[in-house]
């Protein structure tokens, strides 16, 4: 059986990668392993490792890799020294990692240096900030790529990826999106006692490249919020530099009925919020590419999405406590549309195909640069 290590900080690329982990481990010819660290393992973030954990799956190891918001670098050297020793234990035949964070900056140098294939899940899409530059560098590390859709296996062609390393698979968190396994609103809001008949979803994470402004940013989200007289559910921002201004910001909601604040959400009970919300508002990579699945207005906040899929009902604006206000009355009185602009629900199935190709497992270690001239 073919060893293959999934890579997780966060909450959010657990529920990318949730999908394909259990397509693997019901495959006779593949044996997953976990690695779970970063977010999950901070009971400040909601200890989300209770979640992972929730899924059964056989082979999981926990490491601690946080140090410090401020010191991302050795949180980043930290997490190498600790899954280098975890892969040199269990000797992969492929690491897979997603998205833009230093846990998969990680992984990918880590596969890299000791020639094990390396794929990755979303590369060449655009965001803007720093996380695109760890998003980039990811992709130049990795030797298999798994895409959304066209527009981004194009880009990574413009890097220099070949053809015959790209895979489009669509989202894979669009599998469960869909499921019939999500639970019902009522269920939900009974779980989390949540006792608004309508709502806003807002989750609004810091953008590390503007650090001198983001405790400004965070106080106009946050009076803007409570000025648009709207319910809301709100979920903590990411551990990022800058997080604890958005959580000090947050304690404006401490006694107004109107919020209610999460750590974190489990993912299904997360996506039947969303499904059922009158808006999302904030800066989550959800309001651009979940919310427009399921028909849900956005309002985008600032700059942390620029570049990002731009569907008809995300409504961009600053943080600025005016337009929130209007932003919110537009998006409850217009409606909106779905779009399907990033798979149709059978990623997992998509997967399990390339891992049974031989094109796959072909891919050249060393690998090469192909040039657009």
């Amino acid at each position: 059986m073919r060893k293959i290590v999934f890579l997780t900080g966060t909450r959010a690329d657990f529920g990318k990668i949730k999908a394909l982990v259990q397509r693997v481990e019901s495959h006779q010819s593949f044996e997953p392993y976990l690695f779970v660290t970063g977010m999950h393992l901070m009971e400040e973030y909601g200890y989300t490792l209770i979640e992972v954990e929730r899924c059964g799956f056989k082979n999981l190891e926990t490491f601690h890799n946080h140090t410090d918001e401020a010191t991302m670098d050795l949180t980043l050297a930290k997490t190498i020294n600790g899954f280098s020793k975890y892969v040199k234990d269990i000797k992969p035949d492929l690491i897979v990692v997603h998205g833009d964070r230093v846990e998969a900056l990680a992984g990918a140098i880590v596969g890299s240096l000791n020639n094990i294939l390396v794929a990755h899940i979303e590369g060449g899409e655009l965001s803007g900030t720093i996380d695109e530059l760890i998003r980039h560098s990811v992709s130049k590390l990795s030797h298999v790529h798994y895409t959304s859709n066209d527009e981004a296996k194009r880009r990574l062609v413009q890097m220099g990826e070949l053809d015959d390393t790209i895979f489009t698979i669509g989202s894979p968190d669009v599998d469960i999106m869909f499921s019939n396994n999500l639970p019902s609103l009522e269920e939900v809001k009974s779980y989390y006692q949540i006792d608004f008949e309508a709502y806003g979803l807002a989750m609004y994470h810091p953008v590390t490249t503007e650090i001198d402004t983001i405790a400004e940013m965070a106080n106009a989200f946050v009076d803007g919020l409570i000025a648009s007289k709207k319910n809301y559910v709100v979920i903590y921002p990411n551990n990022d530099l800058g997080s604890k201004y958005i959580l000090e910001a947050y304690k404006k909601f401490e006694n107004n009925p109107r919020f209610k604040v999460f750590p974190s959400v489990r993912f299904e009970y997360f996506l039947t919020l969303l499904k059922n919300a009158e808006f999302m508002i904030g800066n989550s990579s959800a309001g651009v590419r979940e919310a427009p699945y399921y028909g849900v207005p956005t309002i985008n906040v600032g700059n942390r999405q620029n570049n990002r899929a731009n569907a008809l009902q995300i409504i961009n604006i600053e943080s600025k406590v005016d337009a929130i206000v209007k932003a919110v009355e537009s998006a409850i009185n217009t409606e909106f549309t779905k779009t399907n602009s990033f798979g149709k629900g059978n990623s997992a199935a998509l997967f399990i195909e390339s891992l049974e190709s031989s094109t796959l497992w072909a891919i050249n270690h060393q690998k090469q640069f192909k040039d657009a001239f």
